[in-house]
């Protein structure tokens, strides 16, 4: 039986707790991981509430922090369920336990979705103003009522199934993240009951309409706008609530209300036991519909008793309901901005494609004169999938070796790797199939590849790879070459316009002797685990970091001028942090730029005082991992797929690679991370006590991504 949390009185904030220089194990030095990623999401939900975004921006953003929110209750919090119910008594560094991390993200949670659900309501009002109208069914006009219930007779009600409970029938399975109605009806002589009515997931969540004007009875049957400046649209759920009696003839319709489940979507797979790895991801994939509920979001409006039939079907506590005051599931107004109204929405920008990419020059020639960069969205994808067309294509190429952890649809890379196949090439994929939501599509590209012949790798037992390499072998006239390709993002070129990541280009022999070496170790059974130049995890990264770390102290101790500035994704591990603590002590500058979690107290006395951490949450999203060593003048930047955390560290493998040409080192450290650390419009800088504020503009704001945007045509690196 799984231990109850408080369901009203949450326990009381903790006392600031009394922090001595010499103990960093002391818990009141971590900022709790859950309770982080919070503070992250609300970043998110600011840049909805902020007016100076163009309006179907800021639609967005209400989408997104949805969207993250469901996953984390998917991952996060369905983990921390699992703990309390295997009780788990180990706690991470902040010393909390599941009990009390449940408790507090609940805690903090309600008053952030009260500031989501007002922030699409004041939205909507914006929207209505500009000709886009999302409004409930009560709100349209006569003739538009009278055009929803003639499609919904032909195009919806066919398809809808309602599921009575009764003891006829069993209460029916609630799928993960599915919109559902739940109606209470009444026959004209009986006692009333619940039904369940699921919105079919092939149809629009807001549906289109003309306006009463154009929804005359003459119409053509159908929803076609005229123009997306004046457009309607009404909620799938309320066209099928005000409808239900024509699904329940003979009912009284007393109520109707739209809820969703979350459930367990984190399922464990036991790879040393599975004989077909790709089979038993499938299996899962399937299982995730099946998962524990770890959330019920219910309209306000719902009476305690149709509650109470959920809660206790469901087998949930009050704790997991959660009362939505609009609308349930608002990751769907996503739906909007598909609108073509560029008015309201960022400015257009055509990546820049500078220097020699895209020129006459045979593109393995441009890479063995020089190492080059190329920084995403500002600078084009387009070299990355040329380099892999190019090899796919080159009679003199012998050998591809590609790792696949999230591809997208449609994609040109495996396209590439395909037609290479085709042309002849060794060819082999090391396709992650546990990259998690991408399993399905990384499947459907693993057995499209296999069907041409290529050497797929479904991943190493026990970890996720989730390095970033293209590696190339061509026959040239002074004997057999190699060209890497190794990035800080995936090999997508869809999340390529909207991720900044940097790529880079080598035809280094050092580097690439050590890639073909991890390559080995993917698909072989080299050992693979000493590495002079890449830093590869699990094994050698963390200690390679932390050494660094403690190499800038010393530098510091004798000349003075330690500096050191990350910029990454999250930062969790408690090594890395109690270093960085270690580095401000000795008087290190320490600059970090983390865009999601982090766990590290900056500013606390006598341990962090020199330590300053940023966040940027903007039109993109930021996802390099750049870690800069002053390192006495002979500067060190390392790039690579691997934030600071636990499982970046110890259960994925990943690579951290050097900028060895001196230029590009400069580059990246002038014109990419000092550039982003002096941001001013989109940063928010972290306080001691976890609370993250706006930074303050000494003179003029500064905008980090828009200076990316108008310097792009010069070229970065």
């Amino acid at each position: 039986m799984m231990p109850e949390l408080p369901t009203q009185d949450a326990p009381p904030e903790p006392a600031e707790p009394v922090l001595r220089s010499d103990d960093l194990d002391h818990p009141g030095l971590f900022i709790n991981r859950e309770m982080s990623w919070l503070s992250f999401n609300e970043r998110v939900l600011e840049e909805a509430l902020d007016s100076n975004q163009r309006l179907l921006e800021r639609v967005k953003f209400v989408s997104i922090y949805a969207s993250n929110l469901d996953e984390f209750f998917m991952i996060r919090v369905s983990g921390l369920r699992q703990q309390l119910q295997a009780g788990v008594v180990k706690t991470p560094p902040d010393g909390m336990t599941p009990s009390e991390q449940l408790a507090a993200i609940r805690r903090g949670l309600l008053p952030q979705e009260g500031r989501h659900t007002g922030c699409w309501e004041a939205l909507r009002g914006e929207l209505a103003a500009e000709g886009i109208h999302v409004v409930a069914y009560d709100e349209l006009k006569k003739k538009q009522k009278k055009l929803v219930r003639r499609y919904f007779k032909k195009e919806i009600f066919p398809v809808l199934t309602p599921l009575a409970f009764d003891p006829g029938h069993p209460f029916p399975h609630i799928s993960n993240l599915s919109m559902n109605i739940a109606a209470l009806v009444k026959p004209h002589e009986g006692e009333m009951g619940f039904a369940r009515v699921k919105l079919p997931g092939f149809f629009p969540r807001l549906l289109r309409l003309p306006s009463e004007e154009g929804a005359d009875e003459e119409s053509a049957l159908g929803l076609d706008p005229v123009s997306d400046a004046d457009a309607y649209y009404v909620w799938m759920e309320d066209v099928i609530a005000a409808n239900l009696d024509l699904l329940f003839p003979g009912h009284e319709i007393v109520g109707a209300f739209a809820f969703r489940v979350t459930r367990d979507a984190d399922q464990e797979i036991e790879e040393d036991e599975a004989g077909d790895l790709l089979t038993s991801i499938q299996e899962n994939l399937r299982l995730r519909h099946f998962g524990s509920v770890v959330r019920l979001e219910i309209s306000a409006g719902a009476p305690p008793e149709l509650r109470e039939v959920l809660v206790q079907n469901l087998g949930l506590a009050p704790y997991q309901v959660y009362a939505a005051a609009t609308r349930v599931g608002l990751s769907d107004v996503m739906e909007l901005c598909g609108l073509d109204r560029p008015d309201l929405k960022d400015v257009p920008f055509k990546p820049a494609l500078p220097g020699p990419w895209g020129g006459e020059e045979n593109i393995f020639d441009v890479i063995a004169r020089s190492d080059r960069v190329v920084y995403h969205p500002y600078e084009s994808f387009q070299p990355v999938v040329d380099f892999v067309r190019a090899a796919a294509s080159d009679p003199d190429v012998l050998a591809i070796k590609q790792t696949l952890y999230r591809a997208g649809q449609d994609s040109p890379i495996v396209e590439a790797l395909r037609q290479a196949r085709e042309n002849g090439k060794q060819v082999a994929a090391m396709i992650e199939l546990k990259a998690r939501f991408d399993e399905a599509n990384n499947i459907v590209w693993a057995r499209a590849l296999e069907q041409v012949g290529v050497h797929v790798v479904y991943g190493v037992l026990g970890l996720k790879t989730h390095a970033k390499m293209c590696l190339v072998v061509r026959r040239e006239d002074s004997g057999v070459a190699r060209y890497l390709h190794m990035s800080t993002g995936n090999y997508n070129a869809g999340t390529a316009r909207i991720y900044t990541d940097i790529g880079f280009f080598t035809a280094d022999p050092q580097l690439c002797g050590e890639a073909a070496r991890l390559f080995n170790a993917l698909t072989g059974y080299s050992a693979g685990d000493a590495y002079e130049h890449l830093l590869v995890a699990p094994g050698a990264m963390r200690g390679g970091l932390l050494a660094r770390i403690e190499r800038e102290i010393e530098h510091h101790r004798a000349h003075g001028g330690g500096y050191l500035a990350f910029k990454m994704n999250a930062l969790v591990d408690r090594a890395c942090i109690q270093a960085l603590y270690r580095a401000s002590q000795a008087g290190v500058v320490v600059d970090l730029q983390v865009r999601g979690i982090c766990c590290l107290r900056p500013g606390v006395p006598g341990i962090s005082d020199n330590i300053s951490v940023t966040s940027l949450v903007g039109r993109f999203l930021e996802h390099p991992r750049i870690y800069y060593f002053r390192n006495g003048g002979d500067d060190e930047v390392l790039m690579g797929s691997a934030d600071l955390m636990p499982r970046n560290l110890d259960q994925r493998v990943e690579i951290l690679f050097p900028v060895r040409d001196e230029s590009l080192r400069r580059a990246i450290v002038d014109e990419i991370l000092a550039v982003h650390l002096r941001d001013t419009v989109n940063a928010r800088s972290l306080r001691a006590d976890g609370d993250w504020v706006a930074v303050q503009a000494e003179d003029e704001p500064f905008d980090s991504q828009q200076w990316m945007l108008d310097h792009a045509a010069d070229g970065y690196c």
